[in-house]
């Protein structure tokens, strides 16, 4: 018995699209794919959330001073002149930080081999770059997902079943998140 379903792709091109539809999965909690695709994506993402869930709570927090940028009122950074040149102005803040142990920070790092960069652009500013923010998708794996799941043992995902395709008669299927 096979461990994966090729999917008719090259390794590169099926890597590359279930990598996609992983991280489509997590940000948007459902997607609309063929049957044989989500068993597919139900692996590795049940494997991420698993992970996620497992690691939630292994951190520590720190406080540290930072140097921050002081602002006017338009939220232009204040300069002062120092030796005939116009430096900003900063004051000294303090701030908690989180700092992975060494296992979160693997954990971390395995889900960054899946997840591709995700961002997010408001609906009243479409085609404005400026309005775009990135997602972390592993900080809301951390953050959002993996309490959502923390009293559960696995089945974080559900296929349901829509119906064939049109054009090519392909079981179509809804995976979501549970």
């Amino acid at each position: 018995m096979a461990k994966y379903r090729k999917l008719g792709r090259t390794a590169s091109q099926r890597k590359a699209l279930l990598r996609n539809q992983v991280t489509n999965l997590l940000y948007h909690g459902s997607i609309r794919t063929t049957e044989t695709k989500a068993k597919e994506i139900k692996k590795i993402a049940e494997g991420l959330i698993a992970l996620a869930v497992r690691e939630a709570d292994n951190f520590e927090t720190e406080t540290v001073k930072v140097k921050v940028p002081e602002k006017d009122a338009n939220g232009k950074r204040v300069k002062e002149v120092v030796d005939g040149k116009k430096v900003t102005k900063y004051t000294e803040q303090d701030r908690e930080i989180k700092k992975d142990k060494p296992s979160r920070l693997h954990a971390r790092r395995q889900m960054l081999k899946v997840f591709y960069p995700v961002t997010e652009v408001p609906a009243e500013n479409k085609g404005r770059k400026a309005n775009t923010k990135k997602v972390d998708m592993v900080a809301k794996m951390f953050d959002e997902i993996a309490p959502k799941y923390a009293n559960r043992n696995g089945g974080y995902t559900r296929i349901v079943k829509i119906g064939q395709r049109k054009g090519d008669a392909a079981m179509e299927v809804l995976i979501e998140l549970v």
